[in-house]
């Protein structure tokens, strides 16, 4: 009997590259105003203010008074962005699946720059927005957050987060999509939270399918893992669609040969993005733990 036949064994390569587990289309350019193509440094976004109600008139013929009413700019700031994979010309005949004609290194750098675009929006969401002239910064009011108060995300922010929506008169009643962000850890508390679970409907659509996406009490949930996270508090957004203006400079992938690399093979993404929150009352962050 041969003890060194086990020499001459082969090995059977793969002959196909996959991309590992990520988030690889945008879930958020759906959910927010798109302004489209930025020809420019910023964008702005006009607001006018509430007039209040219509004042009485109690004199005939009397003068005309003019009411005042505030008219505000915001700036929405264009950044740029650029990741590139190199593939080394001598490497090629040495690998049995190509990423640069195989179009993996392409696929990866889209889902890189759509994860991007949801990190422009949700960070213009609950971030500062300067005014038009640069003297004013509209930072997200009090008012608008709900504390973490060491709870969980639970019911009972879900339902002070409507009702702020609702004072704001910015819910449905007057013609606006909600939408609520969540990520694992929300998944785990309101899925183990017995007062939402135990209701029929929604035991029957987050017990049976294991997710929360979809629309129950009043918004639209989105599954994004991106959410800010400070020590062990994490601050999520609700928000309205027409809350965030979002804006396109260009977005370009090239595949090219590098001379001045030996002709390197480079597959690259540039863009250039830019957002916006347009009203304050129209997004709320919730921080829980």
């Amino acid at each position: 009997m041969s003890t060194t036949i086990t020499t001459q064994f082969v090995t059977k390569w793969d002959t196909a590259l996959r991309l590992e587990a990520q988030q690889k289309e945008s879930r958020l350019m759906g959910t927010v105003v798109d302004r489209g193509t930025i020809e420019g440094a910023s964008f702005t976004i006009n607001n006018l203010a509430s007039g209040g109600v219509l004042d009485e008139n109690t004199t005939r013929h009397g003068d005309t008074i003019w009411s005042e009413i505030d008219h505000t700019a915001r700036n929405a700031v264009m950044r740029d962005f650029y990741k590139a994979y190199p593939l080394d010309r001598a490497d090629i005949p040495k690998m049995i699946v190509n990423p640069v004609t195989g179009g993996q290194y392409m696929s990866s750098l889209m889902a890189s720059k759509n994860r991007r675009c949801d990190d422009i929006i949700y960070q213009a969401g609950i971030g500062s927005i300067l005014s038009q002239d640069g003297l004013t910064t509209y930072a997200l009011p009090s008012g608008q957050k709900i504390l973490n108060g060491a709870t969980g995300f639970t019911k009972a922010k879900i339902i002070q987060a409507k009702a702020i929506f609702r004072a704001n008169e910015a819910d449905e009643e007057s013609g606006e999509e909600l939408y609520m962000l969540y990520n694992d850890v929300q998944l785990q508390q309101i899925l183990a939270d017995t007062t939402l679970t135990s209701a029929d409907f929604l035991a029957g659509q987050m017990l049976q399918s294991g997710t929360l996406k979809g629309k129950w009490m009043g918004f639209h949930w989105i599954p994004y893992q991106g959410i800010n996270k400070v020590s062990t508090v994490y601050s999520t957004m609700a928000y309205t669609k027409t809350a965030i203006h979002f804006g396109t400079g260009y977005t370009e992938g090239n595949v090219s040969r590098r001379a001045d690399k030996k002709d390197t093979w480079q597959v690259s993404m540039a863009a250039s993005y830019g957002a916006g929150r347009q009203d304050d009352k129209k997004v709320v962050q919730i921080d829980f733990v």
